[in-house]
């Protein structure tokens, strides 16, 4: 339980090793993945924490080993979090951008398409923001998943 079967730096290298590359998978995997869980993104990701523990420790099974890790994942975490807050591009590269999907009611599809949001996910944005796609200025798929409606002036509500 105490003992280390595998190095300290080892250790430290494998945490380093399968963060960037979750990192990576999960930037890859598109805005919708991160903002918009349904049953099975949750499954996956499950199952991806179940799977990369393994690479992590490589079989050691100490609570040496596995709070080393947990703290290499948490330094990491912190290290992103700073430095995405002192570097647009490093924010832009780990966070993501927001993207435009429609400009003055002229909805870009193949735009939606490419992020994979669907019709339905499309029409609740429109109902949250109270509106139809005539009343939009600019509507933005952000970072996070999320759709955000800006109306046109004639449009909003007093």
């Amino acid at each position: 339980m105490w003992n280390l079967d595998v190095e300290w730096p080892e250790l430290v290298l494998r945490g380093v090793l399968v963060y960037l590359a979750l990192l990576c998978m999960l930037r890859i995997s598109g805005k919708r993945a991160v903002g918009q869980f349904t049953p099975f993104d949750l499954l996956v990701i499950m199952l991806l924490s179940e799977a990369a523990s393994n690479s992590m420790t490589g079989g050691d099974d100490s609570l040496p080993g596995g709070l080393l890790v947990c703290a290499v994942l948490m330094a990491l975490n912190a290290a992103a979090g700073f430095l995405s807050a002192r570097s647009r591009s490093v924010e832009a590269v780990l966070e993501g951008e927001a993207v435009l999907v429609c400009r003055d009611g002229r909805v870009f599809r193949d735009t939606l398409r490419r992020h994979r949001i669907s019709h339905s996910d499309w029409e609740k944005a429109l109902r949250e923001a109270d509106c139809e796609e005539s009343d939009i200025r600019l509507a933005f798929l952000e970072a996070d998943g999320s759709i955000v409606i800006q109306k046109t002036r004639g449009a909003q509500k007093e």
